[in-house]
């Protein structure tokens, strides 16, 4: 009787299914037309995806948390200082150039997020950073 149970395992594990697939991870996790923006470095940590404008990131989880984001919408995205549209503002541009990390000036900085116009007063570019 032992023989046939062997047989019967072996086969049951030829049998089963194995996902290749895996999760999306750092910026690929931001869906085609969504602003996002990750309280970590290259898409890493936490998100947030809109579609919409963001008054206040507060209420969000991430408020002066930001470090990078990617713009995946048609829209030039305006990030704000402040809650409410106030402060000063950066821009972020559609398409494969509006990915990345902040100034490093900038980082946990933003508290409001328009997606279209109107931009505000310019945050202007940290002497010798890049984006």
């Amino acid at each position: 009787m032992r023989g046939l149970l062997v047989p019967v395992v072996a086969a049951a594990a030829v049998v089963l299914p194995v996902s290749t697939t895996h999760a999306a991870g750092g910026y690929d996790r931001c869906p085609d037309g969504y602003y996002c923006m990750f309280s970590g470095l290259d898409g890493t940590g936490d998100m947030i995806r809109l579609r919409a404008s963001a008054p206040d990131l507060a209420a969000l989880g991430m408020n002066d948390r930001g470090k990078s984001d990617w713009n995946r919408t048609a829209s030039t995205v305006y990030l704000w200082s402040d809650k409410n549209y106030s402060g000063c503002t950066a821009g972020t541009s559609t398409g494969p150039t509006g990915k990345g990390n902040f100034f490093p000036t900038y980082r946990d900085f933003f508290s409001s997020v328009r997606i279209g116009g109107p931009g505000g007063p310019s945050c202007g570019t940290p002497p010798g950073e890049g984006r």
